[in-house]
């Protein structure tokens, strides 16, 4: 065989090499501009079964075109969130101001109520006493509860000084929405041409083999990105039950937020359980808890059935490589990295299998 004719193994790596080298040094260049791409590859991924079961349906003995899939498709999510911008948005827009409003107020009843009841419990169960003469234990844990609520009442304050910051925001996230749903329309109409493309690159007699990885890596992706979405949405809904059916304060804020970062496994979950637990406190100590457990509950749920029936056994990655994945990501690249992260990691793990079969494969 040639080593260095027109297609010989050596030339293939020469372009292979160069072709990997000036896509990762495009994506550094780039990479502040990447985001709507990067989502627009989310959506046409979470989009592409709908399309396609669309597109199999037929009228007469005629298949609907799949541009037409993907019209219908837009235009129906389109609508979706146009009515509940149009129903939810005023309302949740009220509940997000009282909630402005009444931070400080909030932060200084949580200050004044538990922090001296969290010192007395230190106390009760035998960490109050100390030696030396300084302060005991319970009065320094007492000193960081209060500087963390003055420090969030000097937060709130801010934040409600802070809205030309949020108006430049609403304009940066309509552009980059926009410019996601043009460019997942369009990679959704041109999938199968993206597809062969990518196909194309590979020599004939390996393509058996792309085959297999591209499907291992559906595999994987479709439970980490299908499988997230819909697990977000059921705890989203859950959440908003629960914490009307408790009365919560805000409660269709904080459904909002528990919906959103339930898209960030493990941290997400915990961060929006933060507020939530928070705000009951408002409320007594007893519907705190009712609120925590409602939360575990879900989570719970999550676990041991959502997670196996909607993911699979596919989809799964060793929980230490999802928490590295998720503080690598958005060390490097910030809120977007950190939503990226885990499909990233399923990306790679695909690949490590895959190579380490056919390197195997001749032992």
């Amino acid at each position: 065989m040639p080593t260095s004719g027109p297609g010989s193994p050596r030339r293939r790596a020469i372009f292979y090499g160069v072709s990997a080298a000036l896509v990762v040094a495009t994506i550094a260049t780039f990479r502040a501009v990447l985001v709507p791409f990067l989502l627009a590859l989310v959506v046409a991924y979470v989009l592409s079964p709908v399309v396609d079961a669309l597109a199999r349906v037929r009228v007469g003995k005629v298949a609907v075109p799949r541009g037409l899939a993907v019209l219908v498709v837009y235009i129906t999510l389109l609508a979706i969130l146009a009515g509940a911008i149009a129903w939810g948005a005023p309302r949740l827009l009220a509940e997000a101001q009282r909630l402005a409003r009444a931070l400080p107020e909030i932060v200084r009843h949580l200050e004044t109520d538990w922090g001296p009841r969290l010192s007395e419990w230190a106390t009760a169960v035998g960490v109050g006493s100390s030696s030396g003469g300084g302060a005991s234990p319970a009065e320094a844990l007492n000193g960081v509860v209060t500087r963390m609520l003055s420090t969030g009442e000097s937060h709130a304050g801010s934040l409600l000084a802070s809205l030309q910051n949020v108006v430049k925001a609403i304009v940066s996230g309509i552009f980059t929405f926009s410019m996601t749903l043009m460019v997942s329309a369009y990679l959704l109409f041109t999938r199968d041409r993206v597809l062969a493309f990518f196909r194309g690159l590979v020599p004939q007699g390996a393509r058996d083999g792309y085959d297999a990885l591209v499907t291992r890596m559906d595999r994987g992706l479709s439970g980490v990105v299908r499988g997230q979405v819909v697990i977000c949405l059921v705890n989203g809904a859950l959440s908003a039950v629960g914490f009307a059916l408790m009365h919560v304060p805000y409660w269709p804020v904080l459904a909002i937020v528990a919906t959103v970062l339930s898209l960030i496994p493990i941290f997400g979950s915990i961060l929006s359980s933060i507020p939530a637990v928070a705000l009951a406190l408002h409320n007594g100590f007893g519907s705190a808890l009712g609120v925590l457990a409602w939360i575990v509950g879900i989570h719970q749920l999550e676990a041991n059935l959502l997670n196996p029936k909607i993911m699979g056994d596919a989809a799964k990655v060793h929980p230490v490589l999802v928490i590295f994945s998720l503080l690598a990501g958005e060390h490097f690249f910030g809120a977007v990295g950190a939503l990226l992260a885990v499909p990233c990691l399923s990306i790679v793990q695909s690949l490590f299998v895959h190579f380490r079969q056919v390197a195997l494969a001749d032992e």
